[in-house]
């Protein structure tokens, strides 16, 4: 019996595991991150599970954490997301290939070019997940004393959107005749010159590049701020969101898909997948152990440095024993602010305590048996908290194994999952319109 509403299911595969203990689990692969005869196995296994996407974050630095915190770190190497997604379009056939592109430190040309690259390359898979880059130290590495102010940064991304849109749109779909008879490879009648000028950006196009086989790459976005979610609602296809609770999720989904119809778009065209860390056991006791267990290799200098990311503010010198002092607005992220603020003052945590909460993974997390961990997925999907995951291991490979060897088909079994793919390209199997052109009549 297949259920009307369907989980779509991406992979967090950048860092493999965002767990800060996760290459020190026992068994684990240590050099996952940074390994691509592994990351081909993992991007197999994925497909073969039939998950929509794989879905690459990208950082632009080395994060600024303490000398032993950094000692520890796992994620201080990793590829750059299009050069290994593109090596990964030609040992996979269906799955997604999502990878971040940040619109405060790159340009829109060079983005359209290297998302309708990968989308040719892979046959209609990529998606771009647009960021606006929350992380001071990336400025510095752009030339930049200070980061753009929060709002500045989101004006900028609406207008970057736009602009590498527009670029996608530089071509008719048949703008390559390639006869050979009348001498015509393109024809001239059927491409744009954008030539955009706005507050951010003077780009003249057109794209050196037909127009992707999707049309656009499917548009990802993972911002919860008030500028996130307007940005989210004109812009995404799917969010990266970030709710921890039931409520919440369907607070979240409620709201940006209420803003989507009021400003005309089909609230069906957009996939929220809040950001899940699963723990597979064959009891509940058993998965909560694993966790336990993976949790106690975080140290305290990971922990803390992780609050300190999160707050956007220096934690190490707050007392480990208080409540979380006032802390003062930054021009960070502000959902990861607001989020960690919000936990400390519900379960009334010292700061040590939050610290350890966050130190491994503090969001969403189903721990527990395939049956209890598709239970909680069916109850998000069925009671609009969500229309999927983007899934999160705890370690590599057993965590991504025991998710697909036994929680995929439990959800198959439910009908809440796909046995095969129903199409061939991201859009076709999230369900997504293919865009029209703006410039070309259909």
């Amino acid at each position: 019996m297949t259920s009307a509403k369907q989980l779509k299911l991406g992979a967090f595969m950048r860092p493999v595991s965002i767990h800060a203990g996760a290459w020190r689990y026992p068994g684990a692969w240590r050099d996952a991150n940074f390994n691509f005869e592994r990351l081909q196995y993992l991007a197999r296994r994925l497909e073969a599970a039939r998950f929509d996407a794989f879905f690459m974050a990208d950082h632009l630095a080395v994060l600024n954490i303490g000398r032993e915190a950094l000692r520890r770190s796992h994620t201080v190497t990793s590829f750059e997301p299009f050069t290994l997604l593109s090596a990964l379009a030609s040992v996979t056939s269906r799955i997604g290939l999502v990878a971040t592109a940040s619109t405060s430190f790159d340009e829109p040309y060079h983005v359209a070019r290297r998302f309708a690259s990968l989308d040719h390359l892979s046959a209609g898979r990529a998606g771009w997940n647009i960021v606006t880059t929350s992380n001071p130290d990336a400025a510095r590495n752009f030339g930049l004393e200070e980061h753009l102010d929060h709002a500045d940064r989101y004006r900028r991304a609406r207008e970057f959107y736009d602009v590498v849109t527009g670029l996608w749109d530089s071509f008719d779909d048949d703008a390559f005749p390639r006869d050979t008879d009348s001498a015509t490879y393109v024809d001239p009648d059927r491409m744009h010159v954008l030539a955009h000028k706005g507050e951010f950006f003077d780009v003249q196009g057109p794209l050196n590049i037909a127009r992707p086989p999707q049309g656009w790459p499917v548009i990802v976005q993972a911002g919860a701020s008030e500028p996130g979610r307007q940005l989210a609602a004109e812009t995404a296809e799917v969010i990266f969101a970030a709710p921890s609770r039931l409520e919440d999720g369907r607070a979240f989904y409620a709201d940006v898909k209420g803003r989507m119809g009021r400003i005309g778009r089909d609230p069906d065209h957009l996939k929220i997948l809040p950001g899940a860390f699963v723990v597979v056991g064959d009891s509940d006791e058993e998965a909560r152990e694993t966790r336990e267990r993976l949790d106690a290799l975080v140290s305290y200098d990971n922990a803390i440095d992780q609050l300190s990311t999160m707050l956007g503010t220096d934690a190490r010198a707050f007392d480990p024993d208080a409540p979380l002092p006032e802390i003062p607005d930054t021009n960070q992220s502000k959902s990861s602010r607001e989020r960690t603020i919000e936990l400390a003052r519900r379960e009334n945590l010292t700061v040590g305590q939050l610290a350890r909460r966050l130190g491994g993974y503090g969001g969403l997390s189903f721990v527990g048996t395939p049956r209890t961990i598709a239970d909680a997925m069916q109850e998000w999907l069925e009671s609009d908290g969500a229309d999927g995951f983007n899934v999160m291991f705890p370690f590599l490979p057993e965590g991504l194994d025991g998710f697909v060897d036994k929680v995929v088909p439990e959800l198959q079994r439910r009908g809440i999952f796909r046995r095969e793919y129903e199409g061939a390209t991201l859009r076709d199997n999230l369900g997504l319109p293919r865009p029209v052109n703006r410039f070309f009549a259909p």
